[in-house]
């Protein structure tokens, strides 16, 4: 294996998967930098489950996290590595836990045990990489499926540490507007 370190990025410049030089203040390095940061916190709340099936869903989309930074670190794709499939998967799998899980009514508060509280931390990257992605698809709509695929994450996030916390038996705690 070679070394780590390469020297290429100390000017200040990266190369994409593509093989294009771009600043490292680029916007897709910013977007594929906080899927990075997302897939790595997604470690942590893998690190606590204490359910195999939370750890099995956890890795399943962390892999996928690594298509989708391809596809925003490809410049002239040839080829999608996140598609309507990926994102029907979510879908599915958020009407899966939904079924099991009490209708929500009101806001919660996000927590609980500490996988689902890392959950709703990645949940909260996941939004941000979304929002930077959009500056993203103001240029190149043919990015359009990855925001989609962003967007239905981040809901997903939030069912799964819904769900893990169904698991453990853990309350959620309920938002009152009322409330002084």
């Amino acid at each position: 294996m070679a070394k780590i370190y390469t020297k290429k990025g100390d000017s200040g410049k990266t190369q994409l998967f593509s093989g294009e030089t771009v600043k490292k203040s680029d916007i897709r390095l910013e977007v594929y930098g906080t899927i990075d940061e997302l897939t790595s916190f997604l470690s942590i709340a893998s690190a606590f489950s204490k359910s195999e099936e939370i750890i099995s869903k956890i890795k399943k989309i962390q892999k996928k996290l690594f298509h989708l930074s391809t596809d925003f670190a490809t410049l002239k794709r040839k080829k999608e590595f996140v598609s309507e499939k990926d994102i029907k998967y979510l879908e599915d799998e958020m009407d899966l836990m939904s079924e099991k899980l009490p209708p929500q009514k009101s806001f919660i508060i996000p927590g609980g045990s500490k996988t689902s509280s890392f959950l709703q931390v990645a949940r909260t990257i996941c939004r941000r990489a979304e929002r930077k992605a959009s500056i993203l698809l103001e240029d190149d709509s043919s990015l359009s499926i990855q925001m989609k695929f962003l967007n239905r994450l981040s809901d997903y996030l939030f069912l799964l540490a819904r769900y893990n916390n169904y698991l453990e038996g853990i309350r959620e705690e309920k938002i009152d507007f009322e409330e002084k």
